[in-house]
């Protein structure tokens, strides 16, 4: 603690091999904003640290995932393959918000879907120029360990909600309480 502010000292680190952050904010909620996404950044770079398997990023890994489930969902009769499909449509959400990002979401995500059609496709939103990009080429990528833990939130999520049973009932009669 220095003054009112709790800070991290690093030490047994050799010369170079540690920083100061310092965060500053014209508030205390864009303070709190700031140091919650640099504790998400530490947390992403520890999981990295501990399974270095990366993926290219930018959402490309849902756009895959999104092509097989549809592809499957194809082959699948019946009414199963609505929920397939939905589950393919939810996956396609991380590009499309990306997309919302640079305000031409349908253009982008319909090149995307082109792309994501041909053989062994890298492409997705380049955020810097506003285009679709080679994730490879341009070396952008997300930790293996993020986008598995947010697949698999997201798919107990769903499935906890389709174990909702809702049960109906007839209405109480209501009492003359008068």
């Amino acid at each position: 603690m220095i003054g009112e502010d709790k800070l991290i000292h690093f030490s047994g680190v050799e010369l170079g091999q540690a920083c100061t952050i310092v965060l500053t904010g014209a508030s205390p909620h864009v303070l709190d904003e700031a140091e919650r996404s640099l504790h998400d950044t530490l947390c992403v770079l520890s999981q990295t640290v501990n399974d270095s398997r990366v993926l290219l990023g930018g959402g490309w890994p849902e756009m895959v995932m999104a092509k097989a489930v549809d592809e499957l969902a194809k082959k699948t009769p019946g009414k199963r393959s609505h929920a397939i499909e939905a589950f393919s449509t939810a996956l396609l959400a991380i590009p499309t918000i990306i997309a919302d990002m640079l305000v031409r979401t349908v253009e982008l995500v319909a090149q995307l879907h082109a792309e994501h059609h041909k053989e062994e496709s890298n492409a997705e939103i380049d955020v810097i120029s506003g285009q679709v990009g080679d994730m490879a080429e341009l070396g952008i990528s997300a930790a293996f360990k993020v986008e598995q833990a947010v697949l698999l939130s997201a798919t107990e999520a769903a499935e906890m909600i389709l174990r909702v049973e809702i049960i109906t009932c007839a209405p109480r009669k209501r009492e003359d309480r008068m």
